[in-house]
């Protein structure tokens, strides 16, 4: 029976696949800046992996992702900037400093914390809470401190309009109840129409695609005022997209006919069609 890997193995494979004489020529190639596409495909791999429900797949999804830190690691060893026991320690440090509730003596070793009676939206207050102290800390009222200071700027374009609106919600600049939320986003849906309707260059789609930014951005408001993560919502979208549409290509297909050149009352009785079937099957 072969034996179970550990993480040291990882860590030593790592550091064979750098060696400057022996390693692979594609990962000595590599940089911080050249495996940041890969590890942005790695984490959308594991979220796919999740939203489809294949468990069997997700350990082998993670390890991936797994090993986009492992490799960040190595290459800031290299230039003796940290290792990867300082991701460890830094990481640990920080959960445990952010559940006082857990660990009340800021230990790992620290008697059990009395979470009784604590809510999420508690645990939530004390985690911003000690990320601002944490934050005050390294300085950052040196700059002007604004709201939205700590949204990343490289996240997806969903996710950061939902944390820039949840930031902004913080400091009272929100919508006070949801059906006003509904109400903009059927303004903002007719304005779009109206800049559609009124360009006067087919190529000039700038007011078009302010007025479509709008409206996705008030459709992001709505899902965080519904308890939804538009992210996960446009993905599980996607997939139902994707399942409907094979399903009526495989039933045209089976009538021995294209999909291709039909007309759209036909393709809209085939996909009335497919939704059924493939809504069923699902």
């Amino acid at each position: 029976m072969s034996r179970t890997y550990s993480m040291e193995d990882l860590l030593a494979l790592m550091a064979r696949l750098r060696d400057p004489q022996q390693g692979c020529p594609w990962d000595l190639e590599q940089d911080f800046r050249s495996i940041v596409p890969h590890t942005i495909e790695e984490t959308y791999e594991v979220a796919d992996a999740i939203e489809r429900g294949d468990f069997d797949h997700l350990p082998d999804e993670l390890g991936d992702l797994l090993f986009q830190v492992v490799f960040y690691a190595q290459l800031a060893r290299e230039e003796g900037r940290f290792g990867f026991s300082d991701l460890v320690d830094g990481v640990t440090r920080k959960m445990i400093r952010r559940h006082p509730h857990i660990f009340p003596d800021g230990t790992l070793d620290s008697h059990p914390g009395d979470a009784d009676g604590m809510t999420e939206a508690d645990v939530r207050v004390n985690w911003d809470r000690i990320k601002a102290e944490e934050k005050g800390k390294q300085g950052a009222e040196a700059t002007p401190a604004s709201a939205l200071d700590d949204v990343t700027p490289g996240l997806p374009a969903f996710q950061r309009a939902a944390k820039l609106q949840k930031r902004a919600s913080k400091v009272g600049f929100d919508w006070p109840e949801t059906g006003m939320v509904f109400d903009k986003l059927h303004e903002e849906a007719d304005e779009l129409r109206t800049a559609w309707q009124e360009q006067s260059d087919p190529e000039d789609r700038d007011a078009v695609e302010d007025e479509l930014g709008d409206l996705l951005f008030v459709a992001v408001n709505l899902s965080r005022f519904l308890g939804v993560d538009a992210e996960q919502a446009l993905r599980r979208a996607n997939l139902k997209f994707e399942r409907r549409f094979r399903c009526m290509e495989a039933q045209l297909e089976d009538a021995g006919e294209k999909l291709k050149g039909r007309d759209i009352e036909t393709l809209e009785a085939a996909w009335q069609r497919a939704k059924k079937a493939s809504d069923a099957d699902s």
